[in-house]
């Protein structure tokens, strides 16, 4: 199997996706979306920004690579009698399957990211979008002191070595490298912008259970605590991600977690 694929579909992202509803939307909100819109979410999981769009007025696909993420998304927009949003299955270093110049807005947020080969990320993103039209990504930072780049930070430190030939996907949040990446698409780079925003993570529990969420449902942090059990470290892991969460928690509720999580807005005016 892909190992991207077999990575987003290990967990349940739906159970870390539940917690960011309310940023999702507010993005959303920032885009100037009508209903004349032809969107494309790209690694959009189960509709965090993708059923907000749609309930908008706008017509939305979201692709994702993980089966699970797509069924997910679908159940929901069935749910709210979204009939201008579906969901189906794809990567994104290879949209094969969409026509050139489909989109008016192409949305990527924490998604397109993760995917191997970030060139291949760019040139499509830039293939499916309509001369006029944008993109909009938004990926984690490198060395950003919030949850969510100190929690892969982290987790990476307990999993063995990537393969030779591994591309951080944390490079997308660096501008230099967005810039590049763009650029070997055809963009030039007064035509990208960039924004440090801000996304929340609001779960009803407290810090300690939402570590366990990302322990049994996240990926990345799914994988960091198998090795961690192999090496003995499993429970120095838990604690250090539980110092993390409860040091970053701006909930005055012991029972409920506030997270918020710095990460780069980049638009693109194709």
């Amino acid at each position: 199997m892909n190992p991207n694929k077999a990575l987003w579909e290990k967990g349940d992202f739906t159970r870390i996706a539940e917690t960011m509803r309310e940023s999702g939307e507010a993005l959303v909100g920032k885009l100037g979306i009508t209903k004349d819109f032809t969107i494309l979410d790209l690694g959009c999981g189960d509709g965090t920004t993708a059923i907000p769009a749609a309930q908008l007025g706008a017509t939305v696909l979201g692709v994702d690579i993980a089966r699970n993420l797509v069924d997910a998304g679908n159940r929901r927009a069935e749910a709210a009698g979204l009939a201008n949003c579906r969901f189906q299955e794809g990567d994104a270093i290879d949209l094969s399957g969409l026509n050139d110049q489909s989109s008016d807005l192409v949305i990527s947020i924490f998604g397109a990211m993760f995917a191997p080969d970030p060139f291949a990320v760019a040139r499509e993103m830039v293939r499916v979008t309509r001369p006029g039209g944008r993109i909009v990504m938004g990926n984690w930072i490198p060395g950003d002191p919030t949850v969510v780049a100190q929690t892969l930070k982290i987790s990476f430190a307990y999993t063995p070595p990537p393969p030779e030939g591994f591309i951080s996907p944390m490079l997308w949040g660096s501008e230099e490298h967005v810039v590049e990446r763009f650029g070997a698409a055809g963009i030039a780079r007064e035509q990208i912008t960039f924004e440090r925003d801000t996304f929340t993570f609001n779960a009803p529990y407290p810090p300690a259970e939402f570590v366990n969420v990302f322990k049994k449902f996240y990926g990345p942090t799914m994988n960091a605590f198998e090795a961690a059990e192999k090496n003995g470290r499993a429970a120095e892991l838990q604690h250090e991600l539980t110092v993390l969460f409860n040091s970053l928690n701006k909930s005055n509720e012991y029972d409920t977690t506030c997270l918020s999580a710095t990460y780069l807005r980049v638009t693109i005016n194709r």
